[in-house]
């Protein structure tokens, strides 16, 4: 049996699905056809949650460009409706997370780990060989 939440939830995302159908002309959101940074959210896309609350961008129905300071270099940046509905609805990402990172240094950090895991592993590797004789 469902909760209620969860049956609040699958009628909002119907709802969201018949008026995104229904609307053929340009978003009430947007202005003269141009993007105003919201992206309509399919929640039935969302990875599954165990939580008391819902985000505010599930309460609303849809994405909004959010900004944001890098951890790490401290540029002002913008995590675009966009990129938020791909983490989210595509690559299910948790929904109670939020960007803190530039994109070049989240390249930064992805290499780092990587190297780090690297000689993680040639460090056992060195152990092992070092018991084995």
């Amino acid at each position: 049996m469902k909760s209620g939440k969860q049956r609040k939830l699958e009628i909002k995302s119907a709802r969201l699905r018949r008026t995104t159908r229904i609307q053929s002309s340009p978003s009430p959101l947007s202005v003269d056809g141009y993007s105003s940074g919201i992206v309509w959210c399919d929640t039935t896309r969302l990875a599954r949650r165990i939580s008391y609350g819902a985000p505010a961008f599930i309460e609303r129905g849809y994405y909004v460009d959010i900004a944001f300071r890098c951890r790490d270099c401290g540029v002002e940046c913008v995590w675009t409706a966009t990129q938020q509905k791909w983490w989210y609805e595509v690559a299910q990402g948790n929904v109670e997370t939020t960007a803190v990172r530039c994109r070049p240094c989240r390249i930064k950090e992805r290499e780092r780990k990587s190297q780090a895991r690297r000689m993680q592993q040639e460090g056992l590797q060195k152990k092992q060989a070092a018991d084995d004789q």
